[in-house]
């Protein structure tokens, strides 16, 4: 026997706050909150970030960097395709908006904010931020250091040999049809670069 759920025709005008569902203190987001405040993240973070915000009190206050931080974590953490998304899912957990410390009626960041902060903050600052995270990571025990990861992409050369001149005779080779070009010496060429003083034609 079940009952068959219906959207009420006139919903509930006014809810009490102790009457809302509230996210289980057992989720993800909650265990993620704990091990951050147990290194004081927040704090730290609030720290870092505050020269590059006006001391002033002129204007609207800025966002939280320390909510704007978490989420890109969470973006990471659910493998969210954009900054679109990442606004997206913030505003439609529960769970995440207490990560975010935001309640039901406030209206967290919208995507348009993540560009305002990332230039706000500066190179430097991320670094600082990186820096910290992977500290707390290595007191928990998550950093081991045995292993080494390298980023890179293989980008395929958009050059001709053939365009390639001396710069001061505008010939490459100094003159043509006198040396001819082995695959040997292409692949030199490619390994190495071309000699001093030449350049591209082209």
């Amino acid at each position: 026997m079940f009952t068959e759920k219906k959207k009420e025709a006139q919903p509930e005008f006014w809810i009490a706050a102790n009457q809302v569902v509230s996210p289980a203190q057992s989720g993800y987001y909650a265990k993620l909150e704990e091990t951050l405040e147990s290194f004081g993240f927040a704090a730290k973070v609030r720290a870092l970030c505050a020269p590059a915000y006006d001391k002033s009190g002129v204007g609207r206050p800025g966002i939280d960097p320390v909510v704007y931080l978490k989420m890109i974590m969470v973006g990471f953490f659910e493998d969210l395709p954009s900054e679109r998304a990442i606004a997206a899912r913030c505003a439609d957990s529960m769970s995440i908006r207490a990560f975010l410390k935001y309640e039901l009626h406030e209206k967290t960041p919208e995507h348009s904010s993540f560009t305002v902060i990332r230039q706000r903050l500066g190179l430097e600052i991320y670094e600082r931020i990186f820096t910290l995270t992977l500290q707390a990571l290595r007191e928990h025990g998550l950093l081991r250091g045995k292993n080494l990861g390298i980023d890179a992409s293989v980008i395929e050369a958009n050059a001709s040999l053939r365009a390639l001149v001396n710069r001061n005779t505008n010939v490459w080779p100094p003159r043509a049809g006198s040396i001819r070009m082995t695959r040997r010496r292409c692949a030199n060429l490619i390994a190495t670069g071309p000699a001093k003083g030449a350049t591209r034609n082209g």
